[in-house]
Parts: structure tokens; C-alpha cells; sequence
């Protein structure tokens, strides 16, 4: 996802911040129906229009409300930039039609405000006017500092606004050939990523940083507040766009009637935890040994010291690193080849599912599984750190009612508990598991493991064995190693979490190609568009890349209008 930057300077300021911490509302903006048809091109010129017909409305807004930041702004520097930034809107009010003629089209006739322009362009007025969140202020605001509290409070009602047109304009606009005239909103597109637009947005952030530089920290929280709702309140207006296309977003919708099931599939270790799993349980292991140490008595011959455990697992992982970078350089081929190798990357992978099968035997010799005990294992499980909005992700999932859903984790980690332990501790309850299992007499661990998951083979067989029990089913794996690989491209849909240098060189060099999941969307949205429906062998050997569980949960489950604070 792109980003911005202020006047080349890498000092953070609070709009900076801001809008890094509000990046879930530009997501489900980029991934809602309505920018997924304008980016594709393939938005009703009807529904655009009745859009861009809104635009006088805010623009008389930021003009009001420019005019009493003027009068609040107390440096005469400040008052000048403000001057400025109202003589932009007030000119761009009376150029709105030649502008949309520029664009290519006919100026629509005058069109009703829509509610949830009315519900912005109140917020913003009513910002501009100190009724912020109760607090009024009521007859002449006479300190400066009141003043510059104010222009503050209403510039963070503006800025993020201007923001997201432009972040959401340069996203589309890189997708688009720079040759490319066919594509209708590309004139459109190229004012909000122009440099003036540009420059504009950015004079608002520095002046909002600048004004904010004096408030105190409760202030600097009703600043904060505010950009969120103007960011809420703009996710709103992109959300109530009447879209009359069969859109590709979101999926769940797509894919929900009665004939076609929905499953979702998932790696778990670094796609949905933080952590590894198996670093986990080596923690927990030398945990209770350190505790057996402190708990004096005779240490018996059997017994393990917690040093020695260390000492252990730091063998046992030293080597599998090492083991693993020279398998995966082994298996690599010297030069990227054209198309999908898929005989190849199930022979180069077949060395890897060695691999891996000979690591969890060394796991299982040295012991160091072995006195581990159920309870320990699930209360680590219960404090597990999920990746950022993987849970939240999974509770909508199930909460949701659009559409008919499986869902399962497919994980190469030691122990079954431990996933489901840590799922639980969010009120989730996944049954659906397919990993290994530790062995144990009375909850306490023997050291052996039941082997069911240590190839990206046995994925592929669980992942198979599913879909094949489902008369239509639409799948979706979501992983991030290469032991994920052959699933990720046997489903409609392989998301790759996270950048893995192994999984994109490996996968790159038999055929793979890796584009980001909102390129590909917009794609398929031309595809669903010309034919109606999704070739689903027609991407094979493409897979999609995220960077956050944000993007899969609004492309899985559409996005979500938070209602304003």
C-alpha cells in the first residue's frame, strides 16, 4: 500500500501518524465495489457521475469552514496558508463543469445532497464551528490559543479526506498503463494524483501539524478523534455508492448462494501467529525444566537441566535453518522458467518434505517435547500474539451471515492443543485442525508426536480431501510458507500473508506469478464484467499478496461502515 510523504522530510507529524493508524478505512475503501469497478474501468458512467454530483457540496463545506479557520488562525503565516487553500476550493467551485467536461464527460444535472454527504459535511461545519464532542464554545473566542485549538480541531476534519482521494488515485493510476486512453476515469484519476492535489493535501498536513504542536495530549486525542471520523465518514460515502455490476468483492457475497460452499483454509505458524510455533513449545520446555531446577530435591539421572534444554533447542534450530537454506538452494533452479512448472516444483518439494520429515524426527529423539505438560501448552496457547486483525478476521467470519463457510488451519506445527488453545482465548472455537499431535499419558507429554502434517504433500492431500467432499466448492487458502505453496495454487484464490523470500524466489523461478491482491482484483472485475463469470483455471499460477489481514477481510467479507464516534 502506498503512503505519503510531507515536504521530503522523514520527522513524523500527527498526520503522518494518523493516517498510518487508520490504515484499515483506506483498505476497505480501496476494496470496496464501488473503486474495485472504477479502477477495472468497467463502473456505470451513470453511477460515477451521480458520485462526482456530490462534489459541490463538499466543496462549499471546506470553502465555510476554510473561511472560519482563517479567522481562528492567530499567525498571520497560518492565515495567509488557509487564504490560499480556500481561494483553491472557491476556484475549483466555479471550474466544476469545464473540470468535468476535461474529464470527458457531461456536467450531471443537479442532484439531491446525499445523506452521507450530509452527514460529513455536518460534522465538518459543525467542527468548524467548536461543537466538538460536547464542547462548545460559546460568544467570541478571544486567546489565541483558543483560536488555534479550533483551526486545529478543523483542519482534521479536512485533511484525511483529501488524503485518501489521492492515495486511492495513485493506487488505480499504477495499475493503468501510462499509454492507456481507453480506460474512461483516467483523466479523473490524474487530477487527484496531480501534483497540485498533491501539494494541496500536503499544505493541510503541515499546517494540522504545525497548529497541533501547542495542544496538550487531551487535545491531541480530540484531534485524533476527529480524523477518524472524517476518515469513518468518507469510508461511508465510498460505501453507499449505488454499484449495479456483479462485483468481485466481496467474495463471500459472491459465492453465497446455496450451490456454492465457501471454504477458507490457513497456515498457521507467522500467518495467523506472531510467533513460531515451534520456538513456543521449545520456550515452554525449558520454562518447566527451569522450574524442576528452582524446586530443589535430588536432580534424577533422567532429568534435564533448562540449560541443557536451551543448549538443545538451539542445536536442533541452527541446524534446520542451515539444513533448510541449503534444500531450498539445492532445489532452485538457476533460471526462472515461462509458465508453471508444476512437475518440477512437485519434485524440487518432495526434497523439502524429506527435509522437514528428518527434522521432526531429530525433534522427536532429542526428547525435548518429553514432561510437557497439556495444561502448560494450552495456558501459552490462551497468550499467543495473533498477527493484527487475524482474529478479528476469523470473529466476523463467523458472525457473518452472507455466506456459507468452512474453515480450516492446515499447519506443520508439533502440537494440535496449542492452535486451538490460542484460538479459543478470542471466543473463537476451531475445530477443524490438521496438524500434528504431541502424545500424551495422563496430559503430560511422552515426547513423541503423531505425524500428520510435515509436507507441503500432506497439505495438498488434506486441502484436496475437503474441496473433493463439497459438490461445488469455492476455495480460498491463505498461507505464507513453501510449504504452502502446491495448496495456495490448487485453490480459486492462493493469498500469500507476509513476504517469505523462499516462498517468492522458489515460486518464481518454476513459473509463479505473485501480484498484489488488488491488482488481481481489479482484473478479475474486468474478466467478471466482460464474461459474467470467473475463469477459474484461467489464473492458475498466479497467486495473491497481502500485507495485512485487513485487505483479506475486506476482499473476503466486504468492508465494514463503523459508525462515527
Amino acid at each position: 500500500m502506498g503512503g505519503f510523504g510531507l515536504n521530503g522530510s522523514d520527522e513524523e507529524g500527527i498526520a503522518r501518524r494518523l493516517w498510518n493508524k487508520f490504515k484499515n478505512e483506506r483498505v476497505s475503501a480501496l476494496y470496496s465495489p464501488f473503486i474495485i469497478c472504477l479502477a477495472s474501468g468497467t463502473l456505470d458512467s451513470h453511477t460515477f457521475l451521480h458520485c462526482i454530483s456530490q462534489d459541490v457540496y463538499f466543496l462549499q463545506a471546506f470553502a465555510q469552514a476554510y473561511k472560519l479557520a482563517e479567522e481562528y488562525a492567530d499567525d498571520d503565516e497560518d492565515k495567509e496558508a488557509i487564504i490560499k487553500l480556500r481561494k483553491r476550493v472557491l476556484k475549483r467551485l466555479r471550474n466544476q463543469d469545464a473540470l468535468i467536461h476535461e474529464w470527458g464527460f457531461d456536467p450531471p444535472k443537479e442532484s439531491a445532497c446525499q445523506t452521507a454527504t450530509v452527514k460529513y459535511t455536518d460534522f465538518l461545519l459543525e467542527t468548524a464551528a467548536g461543537k466538538v464532542g460536547g464542547e462548545k464554545f460559546p460568544g467570541k473566542i478571544v486567546t489565541p490559543f483558543e483560536k488555534t485549538k479550533l483551526a486545529a480541531y478543523t483542519l482534521s476534519a479536512i485533511a484525511p479526506c483529501m488524503r485518501l482521494y489521492n492515495f486511492i488515485s495513485k493506487e488505480i493510476l499504477a495499475l493503468i498503463d501510462p499509454e492507456e486512453s481507453k480506460h474512461i476515469y483516467k483523466k479523473w484519476l490524474n487530477s487527484l494524483s496531480s501534483e497540485k492535489f498533491e501539494a494541496s493535501a500536503g499544505r493541510i498536513e503541515v499546517m494540522l501539524d504545525k497548529l497541533s504542536v501547542s495542544l496538550t495530549g487531551e487535545e491531541l486525542e480530540v484531534v485524533e478523534r476527529l480524523y477518524h471520523q472524517a476518515m469513518k465518514l468518507e469510508l461511508e460515502f465510498i460505501l453507499t455508492q449505488s454499484v449495479f455490476n456483479r462485483t468481485i468483492v466481496p467474495v463471500s457475497q459472491l459465492h453465497s448462494n446455496a450451490e456454492e460452499n465457501l471454504i477458507i483454509f490457513c497456515d498457521f505458524d507467522l500467518t495467523c501467529s506472531a510467533i513460531d510455533s515451534s520456538a513456543l513449545l521449545a520456550e515452554i520446555a525449558i520454562v518447566a525444566a527451569s522450574k524442576a531446577d528452582l524446586s530443589g530435591g535430588e536432580t534424577q539421572p533422567s532429568q534435564t537441566s533448562s540449560g541443557d534444554f536451551r543448549t538443545m533447542w538451539s542445536n536442533l534450530f541452527s541446524q534446520y535453518i542451515e539444513e533448510y537454506e541449503q534444500c531450498i538452494e539445492t532445489i532452485m533452479p538457476n533460471e526462472a522458467v515461462e509458465g508453471l512448472d508444476y512437475e518440477g516444483l512437485c519434485k524440487a518439494l518432495e526434497q523439502i518434505s524429506n527435509f522437514e520429515k528428518r527434522a521432526n524426527s531429530r525433534v522427536i529423539d532429542s526428547n525435548l517435547m518429553r514432561g510437557l505438560s497439556l495444561s502448560d501448552i494450552k495456558r501459552a496457547g490462551e497468550h499467543l500474539n495473533f498477527q493484527d486483525g487475524c482474529k478479528q478476521f476469523f470473529k466476523d467470519l463467523m458472525k457473518s451471515e452472507n455466506c456459507v463457510t468452512d474453515f480450516h488451519v492446515l499447519s506443520y506445527c508439533w502440537c494440535d492443543d496449542l492452535i486451538k488453545s490460542a484460538f479459543s482465548s478470542g471466543d473463537l472455537s476451531v475445530q477443524n485442525v490438521h496438524s500434528n499431535c504431541l502424545v500424551y499419558e495422563e496430559s503430560i507429554s511422552t515426547g513423541n508426536m503423531i505425524r500428520m502434517m510435515e509436507s507441503p504433500m500432506d497439505k495438498l492431500q488434506v486441502f484436496n480431501d475437503i474441496s473433493k467432499n463439497d459438490s461445488k466448492p469455492f476455495t480460498v487458502y491463505i498461507g505464507g510458507s513453501v510449504g504452502d505453496l502446491l495448496s495456495l495454487l490448487e485453490a480459486d484464490f492462493g493469498i500469500v500473508f507476509g513476504l517469505s523470500g523462499s516462498l517468492m524466489k522458489l515460486g518464481s523461478r518454476f513459473g509463479i506469478s505473485f501480484v498484489p491482491l488488488f491488482s488481481g482484483l481489479v482484473n478479475n472485475q474486468r474478466e467478471l464484467d466482460e464474461n459474467g463469470c470467473l475463469n477459474r483455471k484461467g489464473s492458475y499460477g498466479v497467486l495473491y499478496t497481502v500485507s495485512s489481514w485487513d485487505e483479506i477481510n475486506t476482499f473476503i467479507l466486504g468492508a465494514k461502515q463503523v459508525p462515527p464516534s
